[in-house]
């Protein structure tokens, strides 16, 4: 099976799934350009070797995500499935090697045409490049600050009866909760005021940072 060499340049802070256990959502792109989303991958699990930086170049075996109806989407063969580090893109040259892959394709500046081909289902734009003109604000909103408690019983009663992995099982420590929700007021080419949420580990993290500090 052939696989699949992809550039990670979007990786979600994890959340409990009470089918997949605890998940992050990871996205980037193919080396011609095209996105691609793989869902599910249980990121913490992962040996350390296959625990993927944003703009790491890795390949894995991908199948497509048939219980997903969005054309970018692909999963994992299978739970244990290898993922390979292969090479780091850095910033030089003002991020060139970067935009080099994330510019090759459209880049939208107009919040309502990548809406529009979102709703198109012929065309059904999942995931996109956009660039605001202007960064207008940021918003902070509180949310629960534990995770839903019948998830997270079910969660556990799942883990204790898999007595194969029970031993590092046991070990595993649940990521705690984000009790605030973040994000960006945008205006587009038009004008156009939107908010978008955001959701990627380098928030998170940054966020326990900052508390361990305060």
């Amino acid at each position: 099976m052939a696989k699949t060499k992809v550039l990670i340049t979007v990786k979600t802070y994890p959340a409990i799934s009470e089918k997949y256990d605890e998940l992050v959502c990871t996205a980037g792109f193919l080396e011609d350009g095209t996105w691609i989303r793989i869902y599910p991958i249980q990121f913490r699990k992962k040996s350390f070797e296959e625990q993927y930086k944003k703009y790491d170049w890795i390949e894995i075996d991908l199948v497509k995500n048939k219980s997903d109806f969005r054309k970018e989407s692909f999963r994992p063969v299978s739970y244990d499935t290898e993922i390979k580090i292969l090479d780091h893109l850095d910033t030089k040259s003002n991020w060139l090697l970067r935009k080099e892959i994330v510019f090759k394709n459209k880049i939208y500046f107009d919040i309502e045409v990548l809406i529009s081909e979102a709703k198109n289902r012929e065309i059904m734009t999942s995931l996109a490049v956009f660039k605001p003109t202007e960064i207008i604000g940021f918003t902070i909103v509180p949310v629960e600050r534990e995770w839903n408690k019948n998830k997270l019983e079910k969660l556990r009663q799942d883990r204790s009866s898999n007595l194969f992995a029970q031993e590092d099982e046991d070990l595993f420590e649940e990521v705690k909760k984000l009790p605030f929700k973040f994000s960006y007021l945008l205006r587009d080419s038009k004008g156009k005021k939107s908010k978008m949420m955001i959701e990627d580990w380098e928030r998170g993290a940054l966020y326990w940072s900052c508390l361990k500090k305060t």
